[in-house]
């Protein structure tokens, strides 16, 4: 936090600081709104990020040209926490670093398993269940595959799934999947689903669903 000390300005940030919350999943299912990216910075310490598209959007005005940048970065621990983060700016810079910490306040726990008929290793190494997204045109379907098969789906999501963790995907699309912006956005809707759906106990013992980090990284 270069190197100065931090001070949380909310309740989820100082219980974070004062360690009564140590894990990114407890922070999460607290329901306190994330509003500040140090603490993710402490319970992810080693997040990674990937900037999915660089756009500059012109304008013409009384004044003459204005020349802005539009960034899209998503950020990930590649083991069930994922998030993704838009920011405009003058400067590439600052709005990379921007749209940084916007993925790291938007970001979710993600459930992996092993969903798909094919394998039943029992491993966490897909999705547990088929799940849809949409944004705009363009709407993503997920279905889990079996083990080895890699990720068979487009660039933009390939990106996103090596953040979560997910190895291995079946992922159709429809829509204008060039518009790179809607196609992330609409990925990232469905693992938002994923994580949302609600399951008993029993059901995640049944499926061996687990949810965030399970030690699963890729050497």
């Amino acid at each position: 936090m270069n190197g100065v000390e931090w001070e949380p300005k909310t309740k989820l940030g100082r219980l974070v600081k004062s360690g009564r919350i140590t894990t990114m999943g407890e922070a999460l299912r607290t329901g306190l709104p994330l509003k500040e990216p140090e603490i993710v910075d402490i319970l992810l310490p080693d997040l990674k990020d990937e900037i999915l598209d660089v756009n500059m959007v012109q304008r013409m005005t009384d004044s003459g040209r204005r020349v802005k940048f539009a960034i899209t970065v998503v950020v990930g621990n590649e083991d069930g926490y994922v998030g993704l983060g838009h920011a405009k700016g003058k400067e590439v810079g600052a709005s990379i670093r921007k749209a940084i910490e916007n993925a790291k306040l938007n970001i979710i726990e993600v459930r992996r398993g092993c969903g798909s008929w094919e394998c039943r290793c029992g491993k966490p190494h897909t999705l547990p269940f088929a799940v849809r997204g949409k944004c705009g045109s363009v709407e993503v379907y997920f279905k889990p595959a079996p083990q080895g098969l890699g990720l068979a789906a487009g660039d933009v999501a390939k990106k996103i799934l090596r953040l979560v963790g997910v190895k291995d995907i079946w992922a159709f699309t429809r829509g204008t999947t060039r518009t790179t912006v809607n196609y992330a956005k609409a990925v990232f809707d469905a693992l938002k689903n994923n994580a949302e759906m609600r399951l008993t106990e029993e059901e995640m013992r049944k499926l061996n669903i687990v949810s965030g980090s399970v030690g699963m990284k890729e050497e």
